[in-house]
C-alpha cells in the first residue's frame, strides 16, 4: 500500500488522472441513484394515489392534486440532483 502511495506522489498524471476516474464514478453513481430513487418515488405516488381515489372518489380532485404537487417536488429535487451530478462530472 505505501509503495503505491509513493508511485502516486512521484507521477502528478496519475494523481490527476485517479481525480478523475474517480469524479466520473461518483457523477454515474449519482446520476444512477437519482433516476432510481425519482422512478420509485413517482411510482409508488401514482400506485397510493390512485388506491386513495378508488377508496374515497369524491375526494378524487383533492387526492389528485396532492399527488400533482408531490410528483412536481420530487421531479424538481431529482432534477437539482441530476445538475449536481453533472457539475461535478464537468468540474473534475
Amino acid at each position: 500500500m505505501l509503495h503505491l502511495l509513493a508511485l502516486l506522489q512521484q507521477v502528478p498524471e496519475a494523481v490527476e488522472a485517479a481525480k478523475n476516474t474517480n469524479a466520473l464514478l461518483g457523477a454515474g453513481i449519482g446520476i444512477g441513484l437519482a433516476i432510481v430513487g425519482a422512478g420509485i418515488g413517482l411510482g409508488r405516488i401514482g400506485g397510493q394515489a390512485a388506491e386513495a381515489i378508488a377508496r374515497q372518489p369524491e375526494a378524487s380532485g383533492e387526492i389528485r392534486g396532492a399527488a400533482l404537487l408531490f410528483a412536481v417536488l420530487l421531479e424538481g429535487a431529482t432534477i437539482i440532483a441530476l445538475v449536481f451530478a453533472l457539475l461535478f462530472k464537468l468540474i473534475r
